[in-house]
């Protein structure tokens, strides 16, 4: 009998973290290797974020805090709700974790039964399914196909609910792929949830703010106010306030699933760390004017990504809503050679080949649920990014 539990066999190690770590060691071994994995900000967390965590442990705020979060950051939390998505919640309504993942994570352990079904879109961001798995529950991939700019229809999301589903986790704009939904777009899914009133939604923002070419941000509660009572709205600080290590992730939500979260959270991590916490008020209440200059910034690195993607022989490439991702499709390279005699059959053998041979580390398709394609992180230098897609088109070239 083995020691190790049964359930651990149903998942995998994030495979986003598994490039970037193999990036790193071939990089130690002295390989110029261009990470392109990682959804982490090339540039540091703002001064004045910094300084504000700095004063806190001057102050001798290093002590335990409450579970679901200081009151100072759930007010700043509030208040951003309001500010920015037009929805109104009071401090029992709102969790604060170590990072987004703990709170979706805590979510499905504080809700799911064996059995219970979890509707995702594919794309997904690698740790959707897996954590659904851990709580026992039965995750239901439904296909963002690229046709429709890799986003599922509401005809899509009502073939796929059943008696057993529980949630739906809509992730918008998207990692892998940038696709985001617009306002119609998000009325026609939330049409379909008014028919179905055991379903549930949990709506990932994170990347809220990094929308382009005019694009207009909405939440689902803040599309469908009837749904305000069966939607779990998460975000972050780790993308736009460039704050990753920070792990602070935060919710709101109906009281009674929120307590359930935080009673959860009391037997694990008891709260994330109170210096983040004391940062996260002052990112959340102080300057907001660099984030829109960094979603410039970004977009003039998709627009060049894209379009030398798409000068790549075999490759094609859609150009994303929001995010720092690119999706492209490898299908045009399937089924040829590399110069060093490997065939290419699936996206896993294109992106294990393209690290081989030139040095740029992607992330397989087959890990966010949508074949034959791979992700690209453009969260990283200009300089960076055009040497490895330079890289990329000379790959493809030397395939035969």
């Amino acid at each position: 009998m083995s020691f190790l539990a049964a359930r651990l066999s149903l998942i995998k190690p994030s495979p986003t973290i598994a490039v970037t770590q193999k990036a790193a060691d071939l990089k130690a071994q002295g390989r110029n290797v261009i990470g392109l994995g990682a959804g982490e900000l090339d540039f540091d967390t703002p001064d004045n974020i910094k300084a504000a965590a700095k004063a806190a442990i001057d102050r001798g705020e290093t002590k335990y805090t409450a579970v679901a979060g200081t009151p100072a950051l759930k007010k700043a939390i509030i208040a951003k709700f309001k500010r920015e998505n037009g929805l109104d919640y009071t401090p029992d309504q709102i969790t604060v974790g170590c990072g987004g993942k703990q709170v979706i994570y805590n979510a499905m352990l504080a809700t799911l039964n064996p059995g219970d079904e979890v509707i995702i879109p594919a794309p997904y961001w690698v740790s959707y399914p897996d954590i659904v798995l851990l709580a026992e529950g039965k995750p239901v991939t439904v296909a963002g196909v690229e046709s429709n700019g890799f986003k599922i229809t509401a005809a899509d999301l009502e073939k796929a609910i059943t008696p057993k589903t529980k949630w739906l986790i809509l992730n918008s704009p998207s990692n892998p792929t940038g696709a985001a939904y617009s306002k119609d777009e998000l009325k026609a899914l939330t049409d379909v949830l008014l028919r179905h009133p055991h379903v549930w939604v949990m709506t990932d923002d994170i990347y809220e703010h990094l929308v382009y070419d005019g694009f207009e941000f909405f939440t689902v509660a803040q599309v469908e106010p009837k749904l305000f009572d069966r939607t779990l709205t998460i975000n972050g600080l780790a993308k736009a306030y460039a704050m990753t290590g920070w792990r602070v992730g935060y919710a709101g939500g109906p009281k009674q699933l929120i307590d359930a979260m935080n009673k959860i959270q009391s037997q694990s991590t008891t709260h994330t760390s109170s210096v983040s916490q004391a940062a996260g008020v002052e990112a959340l209440n102080g300057p907001q004017d660099f984030i829109p200059k960094n979603a410039e910034l970004f977009k003039s690195r998709r627009d060049l990504v894209v379009s030398m993607i798409n000068q790549a022989k075999g490759l094609t490439c859609q150009t994303p809503e929001g995010a720092f991702y690119v999706y492209p499709s490898c299908a045009g390279t399937i089924g040829k050679k590399t110069k060093g005699g490997t065939v290419i059959n699936s996206d896993s053998d294109f992106v294990t080949a393209l690290l081989e041979e030139e040095g740029v580390a992607a992330v397989q398709g087959e890990a966010f649920g949508l074949s034959p394609y791979f992700r690209i992180s453009y969260a990283t230098s200009t300089e960076a990014l055009t040497d490895a897609c330079e890289r990329i088109q000379r790959f493809c070239g030397s395939l035969s």
